[in-house]
C-alpha cells in the first residue's frame, strides 16, 4: 500500500527530484550553520577559506553548484538518475546561497550581525513553500486516474494556487511569519492578508502614502506585536542561526 502510495505521487508524477532537493536543501543549510559556528567558536578542523588573504563566502560554491544543477535539470527530464544528480546540487547550492541570503542582499558581511538573521527567515520560508509543492497533488503526470480522482486532484491544485496568492499578498504586506505558517494552515496566511500591513512592507510602501490614518494605525500595531513577539522570535532565529556578535 505504501508502495502505491510512492510510486502514484512521488516517482511518476516526477516528484522525487523535488524530494531530493528539498533533503538535500535542508542538509545542507543544517551542516553549514554547524561548520559556521564551530569556525566562530574556534572548534574542530574547520577554517575559513581564504586564499591570498580574501575570503570566499559559501555563497559562491553555492551560485555555481546552483547553476550546474539547474542547467542539468533543465537538459534532462523530471525522471530518472540524471534528474537526482541535478536536484541535489542544485539543492547543495541552494542551501549555501540562501544561509547567506542576508550578505548578498545587503552586499555587506553581515552574517553574524542582526540583519544576518533575515537568512534564517528565507530558508524557513523557502522550505515551507517547497514542501507545499511537494505534498500537493499533481492533476497531471499521474497515469491510470478515473475521472474522480483527476477532478479531485485538479480541484486540489486550484486550492493550493489560491493558497499561495494569499500567503503572497501577507508576504508583501510584511507579514512574514503569517506566510510562512499559512503555507500549511491557510487560515493563517489570510488573516495576515486582511489586517493592516507592516509600516516598512512594500504594500504599506505603496497603498498608504495617502493614508495618514492607515499609517499611523499600522505603526502603533507594529510597535506593539514587536514589544510582545519580538523577544521570542529573536529567540528562535539566533537558536537555529547562532546569536549575533555584539
Amino acid at each position: 500500500m505504501s508502495g502505491d502510495w510512492w510510486m502514484r505521487n512521488i516517482v511518476e508524477p516526477g516528484k522525487l527530484p523535488l524530494l531530493l532537493a528539498l533533503v538535500t536543501f535542508v542538509l545542507t543549510f543544517a551542516i553549514t550553520r554547524l561548520v559556521t559556528r564551530m569556525i566562530r567558536a574556534g572548534r574542530g578542523p574547520f577554517r575559513n577559506v581564504t586564499p591570498g588573504g580574501m575570503h570566499i563566502h559559501h555563497v559562491v560554491p553555492g551560485i555555481l553548484l546552483m547553476t550546474v544543477g539547474g542547467f542539468t535539470a533543465f537538459a534532462g527530464g523530471r525522471h530518472g538518475w540524471g534528474a537526482g544528480v541535478a536536484a541535489v546540487l542544485f539543492g547543495m547550492g541552494a542551501g549555501l546561497v540562501l544561509d547567506e541570503f542576508a550578505l548578498v542582499l545587503h552586499l555587506n558581511d553581515v552574517y553574524w550581525s542582526k540583519a544576518g538573521t533575515q537568512s534564517v527567515e528565507v530558508v524557513l520560508v523557502t522550505f515551507a513553500l517547497t514542501l507545499l509543492l511537494l505534498s500537493g497533488f499533481s492533476p497531471l503526470g499521474v497515469d491510470s486516474l478515473g475521472d474522480d480522482e483527476e477532478q479531485s486532484r485538479l480541484g486540489a491544485a486550484l486550492t493550493a494556487l489560491a493558497n499561495f496568492a494569499i500567503v503572497l499578498i501577507a508576504l508583501v504586506k510584511g507579514k512574514t511569519w503569517m506566510a510562512l505558517v499559512g503555507v500549511l494552515i491557510p487560515p493563517v496566511a489570510l488573516f495576515g492578508a486582511v489586517r493592516l500591513a507592516k509600516p516598512a512592507s512594500p504594500w504599506a510602501k505603496r497603498l498608504y502614502t495617502r493614508r495618514p490614518r492607515a499609517q499611523h494605525r499600522a505603526a502603533e500595531r507594529a510597535d506593539a506585536h514587536m514589544r510582545r513577539w519580538g523577544p521570542l522570535r529573536r529567540r528562535v532565529d539566533y537558536l537555529v542561526g547562532g546569536a549575533p556578535s555584539a
